[in-house]
């Protein structure tokens, strides 16, 4: 059996020497800084990219459960777009081919480019949820919303989106946690995130074992710290009595 090194992330990424406490100073840099700052950068490209993915999705999931059938076309086309188009390509299309078509795009860092395509990818599960959270309601609040004089937009802020956020918290749950995992995509245009670190880690230091163990436990680290908020977050805002996913 080889034996591990884990002493390769104290090792300078300069001169390979061992630094004793592991993190550089100065112009000195671990393996182990730049693991953790690679981690910074995972965590921001997949907060971000769920912002939008949920600013986004919401939106279309709303737009497919109006009358009008204008908005509803609008939905279906944004979910039908971006969850049929892997999303490694959509990453790959908004760096090297919309810019192309919208200049000021060229000036955008890669890191803004992958929030959009994950977020933009990520968007269309949400919709579907969204939607199908909305639809789950009995269309009796809908109906009393209206009757009591609220106009549409008021009646989904103030009767139908209380209830069917509630309801749809436990699958953006996984979808959250998908998010973290799909982050790695952001290697492919050059964004300094953990499967980057892995990869350039890996080839100057011929230690895989260690560097693939270390990356793969930070992964799973984020992910469960994401269920774990996501769930008080639903512990918090639970409707009393009712189930998940259930009806009042």
């Amino acid at each position: 059996m080889a034996s591990w090194d884990w002493e390769v992330f104290c090792k300078n990424t300069l001169d390979g020497e061992v630094i004793p406490r592991c993190f550089g100073e100065g112009g000195d840099i671990t393996y182990l800084d730049w693991m953790l700052s690679a981690w910074g950068w995972t965590a921001s490209v997949s907060g971000l990219a769920l912002l939008v993915a949920l600013a986004m999705g919401v939106l279309m999931g709303i737009l497919r459960t109006t009358p009008s059938r204008a908005l509803v076309f609008i939905g279906d086309a944004w979910t039908e777009l971006f969850r049929n188009i892997p999303v490694l390509v959509q990453v790959f299309l908004w760096y090297f081919v919309i810019p192309e078509f919208i200049p000021p795009l060229k000036s955008l860092p890669s890191f803004v480019l992958v929030v959009l395509g994950l977020g933009f990818f990520t968007s269309a599960r949400v919709s579907e949820q969204v939607k199908a959270s909305i639809q789950s309601l009995p269309r009796g609040q809908r109906y009393a919303g209206l009757a009591l004089g609220l106009t549409l937009p008021q009646t989904y802020r103030y009767v139908l989106l209380p209830m069917a956020l509630r309801i749809v918290i436990p699958p953006l749950t996984s979808e959250s946690m998908g998010i973290v995992k799909n982050s790695s995509v952001a290697f492919a245009v050059s964004v300094a995130e953990l499967t980057m670190f892995a990869r350039q880690a890996q080839e100057e230091t011929s230690r895989g074992i260690e560097i693939y163990l270390a990356v793969t436990a930070l992964y799973f680290i984020t992910s469960i710290l994401v269920y774990h908020v996501a769930h008080f977050i639903e512990n918090r805002v639970r409707i009393p009595g009712q189930h998940h996913g259930g009806k009042a």
